[in-house]
């Protein structure tokens, strides 16, 4: 090998270390932000005593629970929480996917962003 070629797959593996640990930071931050979000919502319910909805209701559409959010209800700030705790391993899909666009790894490309638009839809189309 000579040194160009050295120096390049050292500047390659730096920059997919780098990624990596983004990756992995991300994923800390979302857990971490979304198990604080649950922790809120938690705490409002045992200061409260109730979900801040009538009986045995929660939101269960997306623009009910922001806006139940917003208003502090605790069922609300605890299912934003499980929101975020969900997309946090969406985001890991959707940079993958971006990292092998980037790598021009084609068939990578297609299993990740296949993977992410099962995701998606998931979430869109679920009940």
């Amino acid at each position: 090998m000579s040194k160009e070629q050295e120096q390049a797959h050292y500047d390659r593996d730096a920059e997919m270390r780098e990624v990596e640990l983004f990756v992995s930071r991300s994923l800390r931050f979302g857990v971490i932000l979304s198990a604080g979000v649950i922790l809120i919502g938690l705490l409002l319910f045992l200061g409260t005593g109730e979900g801040g909805y009538p009986g045995q209701s929660y939101p269960t559409r997306f623009t009910e629970m922001v806006n139940g959010a917003l208003q502090l209800k605790p069922f609300a700030v605890i299912l934003t929480g499980l929101l975020l705790l969900i997309l946090t391993p969406v985001l890991r899909v959707a940079v993958s996917t971006l990292i092998f666009i980037k790598e021009k790894d084609w068939l990578y490309v297609g299993i990740s962003a296949a993977v992410f638009l099962i995701l998606l839809f998931s979430l869109v189309l679920g009940k």
